[in-house]
């Protein structure tokens, strides 16, 4: 039973989405560009991803965030994000759990903090009441109104936008956007990425459009809509998703609907809420402000066994 690894974590919820953070025991994957690391950890070390966020120690709704040295001393982190099927370029709620970690550890406080991602440098601000502003990543809509045939359920139209993840919005649809429902929402949208799979829909460059989002009129005051959102994989994203966000305020602002001041109040399926709001606007793209709140919910060791047949998880 001899111990082959231990690894340090932090775990979190942002509006009810999980994320773990590793802070010790991570892989050595050397310095310079994040998205090179990235590939390092996807090449070499991916058994390692499972071992952290899939079963027996997490679950696919875990969304894991690897603390790394920064490339540039000025930044207060860098991080690669990823799931239980593989890696997120960028990831809201998991920004938001990462600031509130580094804050439980005592690294930052109050203030402006950069953080690297593979897709880019986000700036971060932690208030004091304890919530988090993150500036994301430059955000745009690709194409609109793109239709789709999906077996067993007929055509959708949707807009592909980047808001650090792919994404596929449909505000018409005729489903209930309520946890009771999430089986056939999770079924529904997954057999809609899968046509656009099929049909060869994708997002820039041939990248794999991997975040299917729904949207209908929000339920509580104040809100300016409700959404439900299938992440990479076969979960759902328990907060109002953060790059979802992005896509949103994105296709708003591409069809005049969001202007810069304006804010744009997103419900998730459990009824948690981000506040977006957007700056810049060059070249028809955005850049998104979303501000929510994560709260700390353990401190653990993970043990792997060298003898332990899931020591790398169990994918399934």
């Amino acid at each position: 039973m001899g111990l082959k690894r231990w690894v340090e974590v932090i775990d979190s919820h942002t509006e009810g989405e999980p994320t773990r953070v590793v802070i010790a025991g991570g892989p050595d994957l050397g310095t310079g560009d994040l998205s090179e690391r990235l590939e390092r950890l996807r090449r070499e070390f991916d058994d390692f991803r499972r071992g952290i966020v899939c079963e027996p120690r997490g679950s696919e709704v875990v969304v894991g965030a690897l603390l790394c040295e920064p490339v540039d001393p000025k930044s207060a982190a860098a991080v690669i994000f990823f799931n239980d099927v593989g890696y997120l370029g960028m990831c809201g709620h998991g920004t938001i759990g990462l600031v509130t970690t580094l804050a439980h550890l005592g690294r930052i406080g109050p203030g402006q903090h950069r953080i690297e991602t593979p897709v880019g440098t986000v700036s971060t601000r932690l208030q004091e009441d304890g919530r988090v502003s993150v500036s994301n990543v430059s955000s745009y809509r690709l194409r609109a109104s793109v239709p789709v045939e999906i077996p067993g359920y007929g055509r959708f139209t949707g807009d592909i936008a980047w808001g650090g993840n792919w994404f596929f919005l449909i505000a018409d649809h005729p489903f209930d956007l309520s946890l009771a429902n999430r089986a056939e929402l999770v079924a529904a949208s997954t057999a809609i990425r899968s046509a656009l799979i099929d049909s060869g829909i994708t997002g820039e460059d041939g990248a794999v459009i991997d975040h299917i989002e729904f949207f209908a009129a929000p339920r509580s005051p104040g809100s300016s809509s409700r959404n439900f959102v299938l992440c990479p994989g076969a979960s759902f994203d328990r907060s109002p998703c953060g790059t979802g966000t992005s896509a949103k305020m994105a296709c708003l602002y591409a069809d005049g609907k969001l202007a810069p001041g304006d804010i744009w109040v997103q419900e998730g399926i459990l009824g948690t809420f981000f506040e977006g709001a957007i700056t810049g606007s060059p070249n028809g793209r955005i850049h998104p402000i979303i501000t929510g709140r994560a709260w700390i919910t353990a401190e653990s060791r993970l043990l792997f066994h060298n003898d332990d047949p899931f020591v790398s998880g169990i994918a399934f």
